[in-house]
């Protein structure tokens, strides 16, 4: 499948949000194709322990093909160095979505820190990706619900600003689902997606084997099986949790390093979100012919 040529990229980083009750600002990256106008946004999560810097071959790619990128540092980045012991740590998983909507809410102040970015936000069309710990978070905002391990109740936090998501590598469901090791450290591990409505594209590989759960690699499709309304779900052949290579260039956490099948990961993503987002639907259609047709792809795509 054909992509629009890429354009130079402007970055600016870190842009610091006020947050009232969160112990510290929240840093911000802001990456943005420095041509076209009505530019559609992407808020994009990162995995446990990450920060703004990484995800480059995701956010990199993105940008310079039409989207506005923004990255959050949330609270668990070992770039803040929380301790085990601090009393936000039970809630990371909420702060992290706060974060996302902080984002939201102060896209005015995002706009302006960018040189040339004025004007040129769309802000009609924004999705929310994420990977691992930064799929959940992302679901949040789409209907995903976490039984939260206080309160002992599910909260909608959705929003309505979120038109479309990309979740990459995500948790499937809790409870007899997870590993003793699982249940013991991450408590909000326990997802519904009943009613996660919004459209979205799931993304796994069916070698990633999770130490979080007992069942195996089809834990990560849970986000598309269980959830109601238009999702697609793309499954990539002999794939690990960084999918290649995704979580950023040349860093360790990459056990299955695979320059084409993160090549692939980038094209099917953008293509999806154009689509989702109403922008143009041939790509999306090409994406998944060129799967279909291929007489060894890197993997499939399905639809409900």
């Amino acid at each position: 499948m054909a992509v629009i040529a890429p354009a130079p990229v402007v970055s600016v980083r870190p842009v610091m949000l006020e947050a009232p009750g969160r112990g510290e600002g929240l840093r911000v990256k802001v990456s943005a194709p420095t041509t076209g106008s009505d530019l559609p946004i992407i808020l994009l999560s990162h995995g446990f322990g990450s920060s703004l810097d990484g995800y480059g071959p995701l956010a990199d790619f993105w940008a310079a093909h039409g989207f506005v990128v923004i990255q959050p540092t949330h609270l668990d980045s070992r770039t803040v160095g929380l301790p085990q012991a601090d009393p936000r740590t039970p809630r990371i998983w909420r702060f992290r979505v706060e974060d996302m909507k902080r984002i939201l809410d102060q896209l005015d102040l995002l706009e302006a820190a960018v040189p040339g970015l004025s004007g040129r936000l769309d802000r009609s069309r924004i999705a929310a990706a994420g990977h691992s710990f930064g799929g959940q978070t992302a679901g949040n905002l789409l209907g995903l619900r976490v039984l939260d391990p206080a309160s002992k109740e599910q909260e909608d936090l959705s929003d309505s600003r979120i038109k479309a998501g990309v979740l990459l590598a995500t948790a499937g469901k809790g409870g007899a689902d997870l590993t003793p090791f699982a249940a013991e450290h991450f408590p909000f591990m326990n997802p519904s997606f009943a009613n996660m409505t919004t459209p979205a594209l799931v993304v796994t590989g069916d070698k990633d084997d999770s130490p979080l759960s007992v069942r195996g690699p089809e834990w990560l499709a849970d986000p598309y099986f269980l959830s109601p309304g238009n999702k697609s779900l793309l499954t990539l052949f002999e794939a690990e949790h960084s999918l290649g290579g995704i979580v950023g260039y040349e860093v360790r956490e990459t056990t299955d390093e695979h320059p084409e099948r993160v090549a692939l990961i980038q094209r099917v993503t953008w293509a999806y979100l154009r689509h989702a987002l109403g922008i143009e639907d041939a790509s999306w259609l090409a994406a998944r012919r060129a799967l279909s047709e291929s007489t060894d792809p890197l993997g499939r795509i399905e639809s409900k």
